[in-house]
């Protein structure tokens, strides 16, 4: 047999070579991004020239001329240059107001000496949370019992007390920062799993369970939360027999799970629907039961693919949690309002100033989420490569 030349027939493979240099950088990002078009060019440029405007006045008027330091109002009432009294013309923020009132901010009245309670159910929350949002940390279900389950529990108890010789803290004492964060995370636990069984229930075959879904669910989102909330404060306790006593902050809690539940569902379900037939029918070939089939095939399919609005249902459940001050009850933004009648703050900047701090805080953790669900999306991606 004659022997074929195989020398052009390559056997290794060839490395890696490095990008163009006009495809990498800082120059190939902008033009990609900002100036790939002459309507991108005209458009950046104008963001340009309005940034460029009115950055130096804000810079200026937040840092530069900020008061930084004071104990009343007559700090923030004094330019940073000339040391006179202008309580008019003065143009700076008046973070004095935030420092002086931070704790309030953070803890609303809770009972200073009781503080250590709410720290160590921040240090609890933070520990449990950081490895669960990790992916390559082990054990991730042993972690998810335990900040799912465990954690509310011992919460419950360090910050309500009257257990274990704590403390009794009502909730009425309850505000601020912490009031903000328990509502939106027991909001986010619970409308999570409510609204997967919502959204099974309405594209359920049972006529009963689908028709008691689709009244659940269209009522709650024709409604406004607000109305939910006072629904839950002022009328709920109508329906109880005399004399039940029901917490207020539990029913916000009940009202705010309850209305994002709602809309968490009709998020699920358009995931469920976006689900090829052929992937139940292949389970249904396996011999699988319909919970099978849908703990283990459809469902986590369906969530992957509908991250973006869980995330966007838990960003504004996060922001909603400022609508508790219609119905009495003071959270980051509430606590801060309250604090303008202050007559010791009483300044053209305090307000502007606590709105100011206010919308910091909600937009990191807000920003925080967001830029969670996108590494998940990138992660979860059957196309994407680490």
């Amino acid at each position: 047999m004659q022997e074929h030349d195989l020398s052009y027939v390559r056997v290794e493979m060839v490395n890696a070579q490095a990008a163009p240099a006009s495809e990498r950088g800082a120059g190939h990002w902008l033009r990609t991004n900002l100036f790939a078009t002459p309507l991108d060019s005209v458009l950046t440029l104008i963001a340009l020239l309005i940034v460029s405007y009115y950055l130096p006045s804000v810079i200026n008027w937040m840092l530069i001329n900020a008061q930084w330091t004071g104990t009343d109002r007559t700090f923030c009432a004094t330019t940073a240059q000339g040391g006179g009294i202008q309580p008019e013309g003065w143009s700076g923020a008046c973070w004095a107001f935030v420092g002086a009132k931070f704790q309030q901010f953070m803890f609303g009245r809770y009972p200073v000496d009781e503080r250590w309670r709410v720290y160590l159910v921040a240090v609890l929350f933070v520990a449990l949370l950081t490895p669960l949002l990790i992916p390559r940390v082990p054990k991730k279900t042993l972690n998810a019992i335990l900040f799912f389950v465990a954690f509310p529990i011992v919460a419950y108890f360090l910050l309500l007390g009257g257990h274990f010789g704590l403390r009794y803290v009502e909730t009425a004492l309850w505000g601020g920062l912490m009031v903000t964060l328990v509502l939106s995370f027991v909001g986010m636990v619970v409308s999570l799993p409510l609204g997967v069984i919502l959204a099974l229930g309405r594209r359920s075959k049972m006529p009963v369970v689908k028709l008691l879904s689709v009244i659940f669910i269209e009522t709650i989102r024709g409604v406004p939360l607000i109305t939910v909330l006072f629904m839950a404060s002022v009328m709920l306790p109508l329906f109880l027999p005399p004399g039940t006593s029901f917490d207020k902050f539990l029913r916000a809690l009940v009202g705010f799970s309850l209305f994002a539940s709602a809309y968490m569902a009709e998020v699920i379900r358009g995931g469920l629907q976006a689900i090829p037939k052929g992937q139940g029918e292949g389970a249904d070939s396996l011999g699988l039961s319909y919970w099978q089939k849908m703990g283990l095939i459809v469902m986590p399919q369906a969530l992957k693919l509908v991250i973006p609005g869980i995330v966007n249902t838990f960003i504004g459940l996060f922001k909603d949690t400022s609508l508790v001050y219609i119905i009495g009850m003071f959270d980051l933004l509430g606590i801060v309002r309250q604090n303008f009648s202050d007559a010791s703050w009483a300044s053209p900047q305090t307000p502007m100033t606590g709105l100011i701090f206010a919308g910091l805080v909600f937009w990191v953790f807000c920003f925080g989420m967001s830029r969670y669900s996108m590494f998940m999306e990138r992660r979860l991606d059957t196309g994407y490569r680490r």
